[in-house]
């Protein structure tokens, strides 16, 4: 363990003051092309597309379909897939245990208990990004510090103790108005559902548009606490 938050220690210095995409670029280099981005079509994930298909577009993209996204998420990443001509990968729960859950638990499990909440989570997204994280050391993803309280610490760099792997946050910096004009400038897809105030979305049962002056995770399972709004992907992350 030691070793490993040495390492991200390393990577924050050498990376100190660093954009966005020089962070892309320098990652890519560092591992030896032994690295992911793992989107789930959210408008920061959107973004990095952007970059790493005129960057690196070595770099394979990847999402989870969990079985309950919105008809727009799919029709965002068909839309994507299309637009940037890089190895987009789809990785898919395991049927036996999606089954197994809703014979037990019944089809809307996570509305009963945060416990239930979980197991769907892991089953769905937790259970798939493992395999999708097998051969690469780091992955990137579009988290951001402002997103939530369960993220205010984030860093560019951190240890990924769940998945043993370095996990990289290029945006972590940024602030959602550097997103959107990204977003403008560059003419990036992003989801519809976001102007119909879909801040954040994930499954379809378990989002919804948030009030004016709301979190904006406030819409993702809204009816737990706010400490409690991760889905296990992204776990609080150990750093010196």
């Amino acid at each position: 363990m030691e070793k490993q938050i040495k390492k991200v220690d390393e990577l924050l210095d050498k990376t100190k003051g660093f954009s966005a995409q020089q962070i892309l670029q320098f990652t890519y280099s560092e591992f030896s092309g032994r690295i992911i981005f793992a989107s789930s079509l959210g408008e920061e994930d959107q973004v990095l597309t952007d970059m790493i298909s005129k960057i690196q577009p070595e770099i394979e993209i990847f999402t989870l379909d969990t079985g309950r996204l919105f008809a727009q998420t799919y029709e965002l990443i068909a839309k994507t897939q299309k637009r940037y001509p890089m190895k987009f990968s789809i990785y898919y729960p395991q049927t036996e245990a999606v089954e197994k859950m809703v014979q037990d638990k019944g089809i809307n499990l996570f509305y009963e208990s945060v416990e239930n909440r979980k197991l769907c989570c892991g089953i769905r997204k937790v259970e798939p990004l493992q395999r999708a994280l097998k051969n690469v050391d780091a992955w990137i993803t579009g988290l951001r510090r402002a997103q939530s309280i369960t993220r205010s610490a984030l860093k560019p760099f951190e240890w990924d103790e769940q998945n043993h792997r370095i996990k990289i946050n290029p945006l972590a910096d940024w602030s959602l108005t550097q997103v959107e004009q990204y977003i403008k400038e560059n003419k990036v897809d992003v989801n519809p559902l976001h102007k119909e105030g879909f801040r954040s979305i994930g499954c379809a049962p378990c989002t919804r548009a948030i009030k004016s002056g709301e979190d904006i995770r406030a819409g993702r399972w809204w009816w737990e606490q706010p400490e409690q709004k991760e889905c296990g992907l992204h776990t609080r992350l150990k750093s010196k």
